[in-house]
């Protein structure tokens, strides 16, 4: 298949990339190499990626109304996965338009590109932050998330909404993903794997919020890919039982759904902490904080609805991947 991928040099992009480059597919990497973190990084995983054949990158922005109309009636693309989007729930709060203009102008690029040149399947990264100020555990698809706590929330949960408008106008199968706290080797430098790693080896003190008890469900990235790639070859069907007296939110009578992927297994900031400090043989120094604004104290996964409609579950332990990503980190910083 020929497939684009847009957010190509991030790092699930560039991961997922690889894994669809491997098994024969084309792969279009769309990107705009944007300054949110170190474009060095972006550049080196692209440099992996343009020497594998089957692969072509192109630079630009989702935001580019008549580059990406273009783009798409150019090439023809057989599936979808968009994976290109402001990330951040902090950042959010300092940079609102950065959201708007890529998770929101750009997504509805996307879909227009998707509905006027016949592509079979949209997949697509929502978050799970989308469940905000939900309290119920584990969080499940088909709970309501009416209740984000950041500007970042409430735009994945705005895709999630745009895309099926599109699914039920115009026949269009779309999949949302809504991924839980990504990690693993060529991760993002501002999330709290990359930060932890950095200081600690500096001999300088990590931010530990909410006082070491948040809790996440560490997900590791092959896991991750492994969940996109399953989804992207079942095309999203409708539901022939959605019942709009008592709709399920995660499918519809339009070819939609919905899936959390995430390890089912929240881990203990302490223990992530504990387990770096292992595999680093280094103790951290700790400055306990406050939670942050848009931060929420828990995630938790339930992926029974990805079992049951693509027969995979996430199950790296967060001792495995955090010894895989100190080997990567220490490899590629050379410390």
């Amino acid at each position: 298949m020929k497939i684009l991928v847009t957010g190509a040099a991030g790092f699930i992009g560039f991961h997922l990339s690889r894994v669809l480059l491997a098994r024969g597919d084309e792969v279009v990497g769309l990107d705009n190499l944007n300054d949110y973190y170190d474009v060095s990084l972006k550049q080196a995983r692209l440099s992996q990626l343009q020497g594998l054949p089957g692969f072509r990158f192109v630079e630009m922005d989702l935001a580019d109304r008549d580059g990406i109309a273009a783009l798409f009636a150019g090439e023809r693309f057989d599936k979808v996965v968009n994976l290109a989007a402001q990330a951040g729930v902090r950042y959010s709060l300092q940079n609102p338009h950065a959201y708007i203009d890529s998770n929101l102008v750009g997504f509805t690029n996307i879909l227009e590109g998707c509905r006027h040149n016949e592509v079979k399947h949209l997949v697509y990264a929502s978050s799970s932050s989308v469940y905000g100020a939900n309290t119920t555990m584990p969080f499940s698809v088909h709970h309501n998330v009416d209740h984000p706590v950041s500007l970042y929330a409430a735009t994945k949960k705005a895709n999630e909404l745009m895309a099926h408008t599109y699914s039920h106008l115009y026949g269009l199968p779309t999949t949302g993903l809504r991924f839980f706290t990504v990690y693993g080797p060529w991760g993002r430098p501002d999330m709290a794997m990359f930060l932890f790693a950095e200081a600690i080896l500096a001999g300088q003190p990590i931010q530990v919020f909410n006082h070491g008890k948040m809790r996440r469900d560490f997900t590791y990235i092959d896991d991750i890919v492994e969940g996109v790639v399953r989804t992207l070859d079942h095309t999203a069907p409708s539901n022939p039982d959605w019942d709009s007296a008592a709709p399920d939110s995660a499918t519809s009578a339009a070819p939609y759904r919905l899936y959390n992927i995430g390890n089912n297994n929240p881990v203990e900031l302490m223990h992530l902490i504990e387990t770096l400090e292992t595999a680093l043989g280094k103790t951290a120094q700790k400055e306990m904080l406050p939670i942050q604004p848009g931060d929420v104290p828990a995630t938790y996964a339930d992926v029974d609805a990805l079992i049951a409609d693509v027969g995979f579950k996430p199950q790296t332990s967060i001792e495995d991947g955090v010894g895989r990503f100190v080997d990567w980190y220490r490899a590629y910083f050379e410390k």
